[in-house]
């Protein structure tokens, strides 16, 4: 079965390596770590205890940062070794785990899974969520180390659909789990009808309500504010982990807003990186100045910051400011207005001439850094959970409740099926009936956030109800940890 699977793979590999090819050269992804990729992680010493924890992406990366640092202190003698598949998740874990290993998840050829195992020499192997391949897992059984998945979920829509296909290869792989611990029971049953033995899985909750913080405000979040020209006296909505064919929904819905609303000001965080200049120039067509927070360190000024560092008049050479040079010329992201403006001479012209800027600063804030999210959310008096619109499955809406913010998502929620399910009984949070393909949504969208802003005590009890519900649903790393260490200490036993 190994050879038939790697078989699989390279015709695969075939069809879509000019795909993965254009990616690359259209949005910088999939250069790095091509080495580690094909299994030359670090040699590391053998014969010390040693798990080795895997988590996609960022939003993998930060529920496990409890774990990590909770199991650490309960057993100071094992080493930890972090993997990751996107870089953003690289990056993230070497933010989090500065003294730990963090490697590239290896391509799940037998031959790259094998040499990465003969280097890290793992005793113990963690998954988070569902990210599971057929030669990682069978060569870990091969070789007698136990691997378990936490905060283990399989959606019916995708997981479920895709695994149908290859039902035989499923089941050898689920089989090969040692331990599942599931978000909830309706994860739990798929985990079970796709061959892991029910006394195996244990339903331990999401530790992305440990990882929620609950607070009213965060540090930094005020240096952010400043940096972006915020208003704190004005109303806020924050759009976070948007998708695509979501920023112009938000865009239509806030152009609607600003007819009752002139005063809303409005920030957009794009989930992926590789999108941020996109969305930028989404923004741009849409009529809307932007600001970029990469280009607003803490320390600067918002004026300075819009797309070129040109915004403040005051600052122009006179060959920019009459237009005729061919900085003046080019078709800048961002900058719809100041052509116009480049003739008034006065900073009150400008912002006169500016007529989707408040006091002077741009209508529209783009998050295009990583990391900074949370920063945003606690500026906000209204946030939009993103990936929601669309068929994406969803985005961390804990964060937001831990925070005490009204939160809107659209109906596409199904990766965090389980907190929506709660954050609703609970009146913590309000969904849109219709998606992206909904003509009305923008204006469903706009409606909801006029109803909160207009309400604001309303607002405030659904804001409290979130963090409620948030401590309430608190406890899975612990449980987690309790079995991991269990699973850990047999693993050695049978290895001594």
């Amino acid at each position: 079965m190994r050879w038939v699977v790697d078989l699989c793979y390279l015709l695969a590999a075939a069809v879509f390596a000019p795909i993965v090819a254009y990616r690359s050269w259209r949005t910088g992804k999939y250069r790095r770590d091509w080495g580690q990729r094909r299994g030359f992680l670090p040699q590391l010493p053998p014969g010390r205890p040693r798990v080795w924890i895997h988590a996609v992406s960022m939003g993998e990366m930060n529920s496990i940062r409890g774990l990590v640092e909770m199991w650490r202190a309960r057993r100071p003698d094992l080493d930890f070794v972090i993997s990751a598949t996107t870089d953003t998740g690289i990056d993230q874990a070497r933010k989090l785990f500065k003294n730990l290993t963090i490697v590239r998840y290896p391509l799940d050829f037998s031959w790259f899974v094998r040499r990465a195992f003969d280097r890290i020499a793992p005793t113990m192997i963690v998954l988070v969520e569902a990210e599971i391949w057929y030669q990682f897992i069978t060569q870990a059984r091969a070789r007698g180390i136990p691997v378990v998945v936490i905060n283990g979920r399989l959606t019916e829509q995708k997981s479920m659909r895709r695994f149908r296909w290859i039902m035989p290869i499923a089941r050898r792989m689920f089989g090969s789990l040692t331990w599942v611990g599931a978000l909830a029971e309706e994860h739990a049953e798929r985990f079970r009808r796709l061959g892991v033995p029910a006394d195996r899985i244990t339903v331990t909750g999401s530790m992305k309500w440990d990882t929620a913080q609950v607070a009213d405000s965060l540090p930094g979040s005020d240096e952010l504010a400043r940096a972006m020209g915020i208003d704190r006296n004005r109303p806020v909505w924050v759009c976070g982990s948007t998708g695509d064919g979501e920023e112009a929904i938000i865009l239509k819905a806030y152009a609607l807003l600003r007819q009752r609303r002139p005063e809303l000001q409005l920030m957009i965080v794009p989930r992926k990186p590789e999108r941020f200049d996109e969305v930028a120039e989404l923004i741009r067509q849409s009529g809307f100045e932007c600001l970029r927070r990469s280009r607003c360190p803490d320390d600067d000024q918002p004026a300075a910051c819009v797309e070129d560092g040109r915004h403040d008049f005051d600052k122009l050479s006179p060959s920019e400011a009459g237009g005729s040079s061919s900085a003046g010329d080019s078709a800048e992201p961002c900058r719809p207005a100041l052509d116009h403006a480049a003739g008034l001479g006065r900073r009150g012209d400008l912002d006169a001439a500016l007529p989707h800027t408040l006091g002077g600063s741009p209508a529209v804030r783009l998050g295009d850094t990583m990391g900074e999210l949370r920063k945003f959310y606690a500026l906000a008096d209204v946030v939009f959970v993103g990936r929601t619109l669309a068929d994406m499955g969803g985005s961390d809406m804990m964060e937001v409740a831990g925070l005490g913010r009204p939160i809107v998502v659209g109906p596409h929620t199904e990766n965090f099926a389980e907190a929506v399910e709660r954050l609703d009984a609970g009146r913590a949070i309000r969904i849109l009936s219709g998606d992206s393909s909904d003509p009305d949504t923008a204006n469903r969208l706009a409606e909801a956030v006029s109803d909160l802003l207009d309400d604001p005590v309303a607002a405030g009890d659904m804001a409290r109800r979130g963090q409620e519900i948030v401590k309430h649903n608190r406890g899975a790393t612990e449980r987690t940890v309790s079995h991991l260490m269990e699973i850990m200490e047999r693993a050695q036993h049978y290895a001594s």
